[in-house]
Protein backbone atom coordinates (compact mmCIF):
# COMPACT_ATOMS: atom_id res chain seq x y z
CA UNK A 1 0.00 0.00 0.00
CA UNK A 2 1.59 3.59 -0.83
CA UNK A 3 0.21 6.26 0.63
CA UNK A 4 -0.87 9.52 -2.56
CA UNK A 5 2.09 11.72 -3.12
CA UNK A 6 1.47 15.30 -1.53
CA UNK A 7 2.84 18.22 -3.30
CA UNK A 8 4.22 19.99 -0.27
CA UNK A 9 7.07 19.07 1.53
CA UNK A 10 5.89 16.68 3.85
CA UNK A 11 8.15 17.43 6.87
CA UNK A 12 9.76 15.46 9.85
CA UNK A 13 7.14 16.42 12.66
CA UNK A 14 5.60 18.88 10.26
CA UNK A 15 8.48 21.31 10.70
CA UNK A 16 10.93 22.48 8.24
CA UNK A 17 14.28 21.92 9.59
CA UNK A 18 16.46 25.10 10.53
CA UNK A 19 19.33 25.40 8.28
CA UNK A 20 21.77 24.67 10.76
CA UNK A 21 20.84 20.99 10.74
CA UNK A 22 20.65 20.58 7.40
CA UNK A 23 24.52 20.96 7.12
CA UNK A 24 25.07 18.59 10.61
CA UNK A 25 26.69 15.07 9.78
CA UNK A 26 24.64 12.14 10.86
CA UNK A 27 26.81 10.90 14.00
CA UNK A 28 26.21 14.90 15.22
CA UNK A 29 22.28 14.79 14.98
CA UNK A 30 22.18 11.28 16.23
CA UNK A 31 24.09 12.36 19.54
CA UNK A 32 22.34 16.03 19.63
CA UNK A 33 18.84 14.24 19.71
CA UNK A 34 20.18 12.06 22.34
CA UNK A 35 21.40 14.30 24.55
CA UNK A 36 18.03 16.47 24.25
CA UNK A 37 16.11 13.33 25.68
CA UNK A 38 16.24 15.05 29.54
CA UNK A 39 14.21 17.97 28.21
CA UNK A 40 11.98 16.74 25.58
CA UNK A 41 11.18 13.73 28.59
CA UNK A 42 10.44 16.89 31.48
CA UNK A 43 8.37 18.88 28.56
CA UNK A 44 6.62 15.86 28.21
CA UNK A 45 5.93 14.88 31.77
CA UNK A 46 4.74 19.13 32.62
CA UNK A 47 2.61 18.78 29.58
CA UNK A 48 0.79 15.75 30.39
CA UNK A 49 0.86 17.25 34.75
CA UNK A 50 -0.71 20.60 33.64
CA UNK A 51 -1.59 21.22 30.41
CA UNK A 52 -5.50 21.74 30.56
CA UNK A 53 -5.64 20.31 26.81
CA UNK A 54 -3.77 17.42 27.41
CA UNK A 55 -5.35 16.85 30.96
CA UNK A 56 -8.61 16.70 29.01
CA UNK A 57 -7.94 14.51 26.61
CA UNK A 58 -6.40 11.98 29.08
CA UNK A 59 -9.86 12.64 31.06
CA UNK A 60 -11.66 11.49 28.09
CA UNK A 61 -10.28 8.15 27.60
CA UNK A 62 -10.41 7.11 31.13
CA UNK A 63 -14.19 5.27 29.97
CA UNK A 64 -11.94 2.90 27.95
CA UNK A 65 -10.98 1.29 30.90
CA UNK A 66 -14.45 0.74 31.66
CA UNK A 67 -15.57 -1.06 28.76
CA UNK A 68 -15.62 -5.39 28.23
CA UNK A 69 -12.44 -6.25 26.51
CA UNK A 70 -8.54 -6.05 26.76
CA UNK A 71 -7.22 -2.95 26.05
CA UNK A 72 -5.15 -2.95 22.62
CA UNK A 73 -1.51 -1.30 21.70
CA UNK A 74 -0.57 -1.04 18.10
CA UNK A 75 2.73 -0.03 16.93
CA UNK A 76 5.03 -0.44 14.16
CA UNK A 77 9.19 0.15 14.72
CA UNK A 78 9.82 2.13 17.92
CA UNK A 79 6.18 2.99 18.70
CA UNK A 80 5.81 -0.96 18.94
CA UNK A 81 8.55 -1.01 21.32
CA UNK A 82 6.46 1.77 23.07
CA UNK A 83 3.32 -0.13 23.31
CA UNK A 84 4.78 -2.99 24.81
CA UNK A 85 5.87 -0.66 27.63
CA UNK A 86 2.46 0.69 28.09
CA UNK A 87 0.65 -2.74 27.55
CA UNK A 88 2.86 -4.42 29.91
CA UNK A 89 2.35 -2.39 32.57
CA UNK A 90 -1.27 -2.16 32.15
CA UNK A 91 -1.66 -5.76 32.60
CA UNK A 92 0.91 -5.59 36.01
CA UNK A 93 -1.58 -2.80 37.46
CA UNK A 94 -4.53 -5.54 36.76
CA UNK A 95 -6.26 -4.49 33.77
CA UNK A 96 -6.10 -6.97 30.38
CA UNK A 97 -4.15 -5.78 27.88
CA UNK A 98 -2.29 -6.86 25.28
CA UNK A 99 0.43 -5.73 22.44
CA UNK A 100 0.54 -6.28 18.58
CA UNK A 101 2.29 -5.24 15.68
CA UNK A 102 0.07 -2.89 13.45
CA UNK A 103 0.73 -4.52 10.28
CA UNK A 104 -0.36 -8.00 11.67
CA UNK A 105 -3.09 -7.03 13.02
CA UNK A 106 -4.35 -4.76 10.07
CA UNK A 107 -4.02 -8.29 7.75
CA UNK A 108 -4.92 -10.94 10.20
CA UNK A 109 -7.35 -9.40 13.38
CA UNK A 110 -9.41 -7.26 11.99
CA UNK A 111 -12.43 -9.31 12.29
CA UNK A 112 -12.12 -9.65 16.00
CA UNK A 113 -11.20 -5.92 16.29
CA UNK A 114 -14.82 -5.40 17.70
CA UNK A 115 -14.05 -7.37 20.79
CA UNK A 116 -11.37 -5.15 22.12
CA UNK A 117 -12.62 -2.74 24.95
CA UNK A 118 -10.34 0.09 23.36
CA UNK A 119 -7.27 0.47 20.94
CA UNK A 120 -4.55 3.02 21.53
CA UNK A 121 -1.85 3.68 18.80
CA UNK A 122 0.94 4.77 18.73
CA UNK A 123 3.12 6.44 16.09
CA UNK A 124 6.11 9.01 15.86
CA UNK A 125 4.89 10.14 12.27
CA UNK A 126 1.20 9.54 12.02
CA UNK A 127 2.17 8.42 8.33
CA UNK A 128 3.11 4.94 8.73
CA UNK A 129 0.82 2.88 5.91
CA UNK A 130 -0.83 0.89 8.60
CA UNK A 131 -1.64 3.11 11.00
CA UNK A 132 -3.19 5.53 8.18
CA UNK A 133 -5.33 2.34 6.90
CA UNK A 134 -6.27 1.26 10.73
CA UNK A 135 -7.26 4.33 11.67
CA UNK A 136 -9.65 4.06 8.65
CA UNK A 137 -11.11 0.87 9.00
CA UNK A 138 -11.34 1.41 12.38
CA UNK A 139 -15.36 0.00 13.23
CA UNK A 140 -16.13 2.21 15.79
CA UNK A 141 -14.84 1.16 18.99
CA UNK A 142 -12.69 3.29 21.48
CA UNK A 143 -9.10 4.52 19.39
CA UNK A 144 -6.85 6.78 20.90
CA UNK A 145 -3.66 8.08 19.11
CA UNK A 146 -0.09 9.14 20.77
CA UNK A 147 1.36 10.69 18.27
CA UNK A 148 4.74 13.29 17.28
CA UNK A 149 2.87 15.02 14.39
CA UNK A 150 -0.05 17.12 14.62
CA UNK A 151 0.02 17.48 10.68
CA UNK A 152 -0.21 13.76 10.22
CA UNK A 153 -2.99 11.63 8.37
CA UNK A 154 -3.50 9.86 11.54
CA UNK A 155 -3.96 12.97 13.34
CA UNK A 156 -6.74 14.27 11.41
CA UNK A 157 -8.05 10.99 10.86
CA UNK A 158 -8.62 10.09 15.03
CA UNK A 159 -10.52 12.44 17.54
CA UNK A 160 -9.43 11.65 20.54
CA UNK A 161 -4.77 12.72 20.74
CA UNK A 162 -2.02 12.46 22.66
CA UNK A 163 1.20 14.47 21.85
CA UNK A 164 4.69 12.80 21.99
CA UNK A 165 6.14 16.22 22.31
CA UNK A 166 9.85 15.26 21.18
CA UNK A 167 10.60 18.02 18.65
CA UNK A 168 11.78 16.84 14.71
CA UNK A 169 13.79 13.98 14.97
CA UNK A 170 16.19 13.06 11.94
CA UNK A 171 17.97 10.33 12.54
CA UNK A 172 16.78 7.00 13.80
CA UNK A 173 14.15 7.01 16.96
CA UNK A 174 15.67 7.82 19.75
CA UNK A 175 13.77 11.10 21.86
CA UNK A 176 10.32 10.02 20.32
CA UNK A 177 10.93 6.66 22.00
CA UNK A 178 11.38 8.04 25.13
CA UNK A 179 8.56 10.26 25.09
CA UNK A 180 6.42 8.00 23.09
CA UNK A 181 7.05 5.19 26.00
CA UNK A 182 6.40 7.66 28.95
CA UNK A 183 3.35 9.19 27.40
CA UNK A 184 1.86 5.26 27.11
CA UNK A 185 3.33 4.41 30.76
CA UNK A 186 0.91 7.74 31.61
CA UNK A 187 -2.16 6.27 29.42
CA UNK A 188 -2.07 3.13 31.20
CA UNK A 189 -1.68 4.31 34.60
CA UNK A 190 -4.15 7.06 33.83
CA UNK A 191 -6.78 4.41 32.56
CA UNK A 192 -5.40 2.14 35.69
CA UNK A 193 -5.95 4.42 38.23
CA UNK A 194 -2.44 4.66 39.39
CA UNK A 195 -0.38 7.57 40.30
CA UNK A 196 2.16 8.60 38.28
CA UNK A 197 3.46 11.70 38.80
CA UNK A 198 5.98 10.93 41.96
CA UNK A 199 7.41 8.13 40.15
CA UNK A 200 7.92 10.15 36.78
CA UNK A 201 9.73 13.03 39.01
CA UNK A 202 12.05 11.01 41.16
CA UNK A 203 13.04 9.72 37.17
CA UNK A 204 14.19 13.19 36.63
CA UNK A 205 16.07 13.57 39.20
CA UNK A 206 18.96 11.39 38.10
CA UNK A 207 17.88 10.85 33.96
CA UNK A 208 20.05 13.59 32.93
CA UNK A 209 23.06 12.09 34.73
CA UNK A 210 22.24 8.91 34.17
CA UNK A 211 22.60 9.46 30.27
CA UNK A 212 25.60 11.27 30.98
CA UNK A 213 27.32 8.47 33.00
CA UNK A 214 26.36 6.16 30.29
CA UNK A 215 27.29 8.31 27.60
CA UNK A 216 30.72 8.09 28.39
CA UNK A 217 30.95 4.43 28.49
CA UNK A 218 30.40 4.58 24.82
CA UNK A 219 34.23 4.11 23.77
CA UNK A 220 34.03 1.11 26.53
CA UNK A 221 31.07 -0.62 25.27
CA UNK A 222 32.01 -0.18 21.63
CA UNK A 223 35.64 -1.77 22.30
CA UNK A 224 33.78 -5.17 24.69
CA UNK A 225 31.55 -5.52 21.43
CA UNK A 226 34.06 -5.02 18.77
CA UNK A 227 34.47 -8.33 16.51
CA UNK A 228 31.33 -9.40 17.84
CA UNK A 229 29.40 -11.74 15.06
CA UNK A 230 26.21 -11.53 16.96
CA UNK A 231 24.81 -8.95 19.48
CA UNK A 232 21.71 -10.35 21.58
CA UNK A 233 19.70 -7.83 23.68
CA UNK A 234 17.75 -9.36 26.35
CA UNK A 235 14.71 -7.69 28.26
CA UNK A 236 11.63 -8.95 30.71
CA UNK A 237 8.64 -6.75 31.17
CA UNK A 238 9.09 -3.15 30.77
CA UNK A 239 12.61 -3.69 29.26
CA UNK A 240 11.94 -6.06 26.19
CA UNK A 241 10.44 -3.08 24.55
CA UNK A 242 13.64 -1.76 25.63
CA UNK A 243 15.54 -4.86 24.09
CA UNK A 244 13.76 -4.61 20.76
CA UNK A 245 14.32 -0.83 20.43
CA UNK A 246 17.81 -1.24 21.04
CA UNK A 247 18.53 -3.89 18.10
CA UNK A 248 17.04 -1.21 16.41
CA UNK A 249 19.02 1.63 16.79
CA UNK A 250 21.97 -0.83 16.67
CA UNK A 251 21.09 -2.07 13.00
CA UNK A 252 19.43 1.13 11.46
CA UNK A 253 22.63 3.53 12.76
CA UNK A 254 25.84 1.08 13.26
CA UNK A 255 24.55 -1.66 10.48
CA UNK A 256 25.53 -4.01 13.11
CA UNK A 257 23.57 -7.67 13.60
CA UNK A 258 21.73 -6.94 16.78
CA UNK A 259 18.95 -9.27 17.79
CA UNK A 260 16.17 -8.73 20.62
CA UNK A 261 14.62 -11.45 22.73
CA UNK A 262 12.97 -11.91 25.96
CA UNK A 263 14.12 -13.51 28.75
CA UNK A 264 12.51 -16.57 28.89
CA UNK A 265 12.77 -16.64 25.00
CA UNK A 266 16.41 -16.24 25.28
CA UNK A 267 16.62 -19.33 27.58
CA UNK A 268 14.88 -21.61 25.95
CA UNK A 269 16.61 -21.76 22.84
CA UNK A 270 19.03 -18.90 21.71
CA UNK A 271 21.04 -19.96 24.90
CA UNK A 272 22.25 -23.08 23.56
CA UNK A 273 23.72 -21.00 20.36
CA UNK A 274 26.14 -19.26 22.82
CA UNK A 275 29.41 -19.25 22.53
CA UNK A 276 32.54 -16.37 22.46
CA UNK A 277 31.44 -14.67 19.51
CA UNK A 278 28.42 -13.43 20.90
CA UNK A 279 27.64 -10.31 23.09
CA UNK A 280 24.80 -10.28 25.57
CA UNK A 281 23.39 -7.08 26.53
CA UNK A 282 21.03 -8.29 29.07
CA UNK A 283 18.77 -5.76 31.17
CA UNK A 284 18.46 -7.09 35.07
CA UNK A 285 16.16 -4.69 36.27
CA UNK A 286 12.82 -4.38 37.93
CA UNK A 287 11.28 -7.14 38.92
CA UNK A 288 13.34 -9.84 36.92
CA UNK A 289 17.10 -8.33 38.00
CA UNK A 290 17.78 -11.95 39.73
CA UNK A 291 16.99 -13.60 36.41
CA UNK A 292 18.52 -11.43 34.66
CA UNK A 293 21.61 -12.03 36.92
CA UNK A 294 21.56 -15.64 36.54
CA UNK A 295 21.44 -15.68 32.66
CA UNK A 296 24.51 -13.32 32.43
CA UNK A 297 26.48 -16.24 34.23
CA UNK A 298 24.93 -18.98 32.30
CA UNK A 299 26.10 -16.64 28.94
CA UNK A 300 29.57 -16.14 30.57
CA UNK A 301 29.55 -20.05 31.48
CA UNK A 302 28.71 -20.89 27.81
CA UNK A 303 31.88 -18.61 26.65
CA UNK A 304 29.68 -15.58 25.84
CA UNK A 305 30.53 -11.75 26.70
CA UNK A 306 27.67 -9.89 28.77
CA UNK A 307 27.00 -6.19 29.51
CA UNK A 308 24.68 -6.35 32.77
CA UNK A 309 22.60 -3.28 33.02
CA UNK A 310 21.35 -3.09 36.83
CA UNK A 311 20.91 -1.28 39.58
CA UNK A 312 23.93 -3.31 41.49
CA UNK A 313 27.23 -3.34 41.48
CA UNK A 314 29.24 -6.11 39.83
CA UNK A 315 32.83 -6.55 39.54
CA UNK A 316 33.54 -6.67 35.63
CA UNK A 317 35.65 -9.30 34.07
CA UNK A 318 37.16 -9.94 30.77
CA UNK A 319 33.81 -11.19 29.71
CA UNK A 320 31.52 -9.31 32.30
CA UNK A 321 31.05 -5.78 31.45
CA UNK A 322 28.72 -4.25 34.36
CA UNK A 323 26.79 -0.99 33.43
CA UNK A 324 25.41 0.41 37.03
CA UNK A 325 22.07 2.92 36.32
CA UNK A 326 19.82 4.60 39.05
CA UNK A 327 17.06 2.93 39.98
CA UNK A 328 13.91 3.77 39.06
CA UNK A 329 9.87 2.99 40.20
CA UNK A 330 8.79 -0.21 37.41
CA UNK A 331 8.08 0.74 34.48
CA UNK A 332 10.27 3.59 33.86
CA UNK A 333 13.68 0.93 33.66
CA UNK A 334 11.87 1.32 30.09
CA UNK A 335 13.68 4.48 29.57
CA UNK A 336 17.05 4.53 31.45
CA UNK A 337 17.87 0.80 30.17
CA UNK A 338 17.55 2.00 26.25
CA UNK A 339 20.47 4.49 26.91
CA UNK A 340 22.86 1.48 26.85
CA UNK A 341 22.33 0.31 23.57
CA UNK A 342 22.09 4.45 22.22
CA UNK A 343 25.64 4.51 23.85
CA UNK A 344 26.63 2.23 22.66
CA UNK A 345 25.22 2.87 19.14
CA UNK A 346 26.93 6.64 18.97
CA UNK A 347 30.28 4.74 19.81
CA UNK A 348 29.89 2.87 16.89
CA UNK A 349 29.24 5.12 14.59
CA UNK A 350 32.08 7.38 15.95
CA UNK A 351 34.57 4.28 15.06
CA UNK A 352 32.91 3.23 11.78
CA UNK A 353 30.75 5.69 10.47
CA UNK A 354 27.06 6.18 10.42
CA UNK A 355 24.87 3.15 8.06
CA UNK A 356 21.93 6.11 7.95
CA UNK A 357 21.95 9.32 6.32
CA UNK A 358 19.71 12.22 7.92
CA UNK A 359 16.39 12.24 6.41
CA UNK A 360 14.34 15.67 6.68
CA UNK A 361 11.29 14.42 5.06
CA UNK A 362 8.72 11.51 4.79
CA UNK A 363 9.09 9.55 2.01
CA UNK A 364 6.62 7.33 0.50
CA UNK A 365 5.12 5.02 3.29
CA UNK A 366 4.78 1.63 2.01
CA UNK A 367 3.66 -1.81 3.94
Amino acid sequence: MTESPNKDPKWIAGVKPPAEMLNMSMIGIYERECREQPWRLAELIRAYSHDSAVLEELNKLRHIASNAGPILFLGMGASYCSSIVGSVWLQSCGRSSFFADAGEWLHYSMPVWDQVGGSILTTASGESAELVQLCRNNPGNPLALICNNEKSACWSLVHQRLPILAGPEYGNATKTYTNATAACIILASHLAGRSWQDHADRLLDTYENTLNHVFDLRHQLEDFCRGARNIELIGRGPTYGSAIMGALCIREMAGNRAAPHSGAGFRHGPLLDVSNSHVAIIFALGRGAELGLKLAQDCNARGGKVILVSAEDHPPSEKFLPVKLHEVSEPWESLTSILVPQSLTLGMIEQHGANLRPRFQYGTMEE
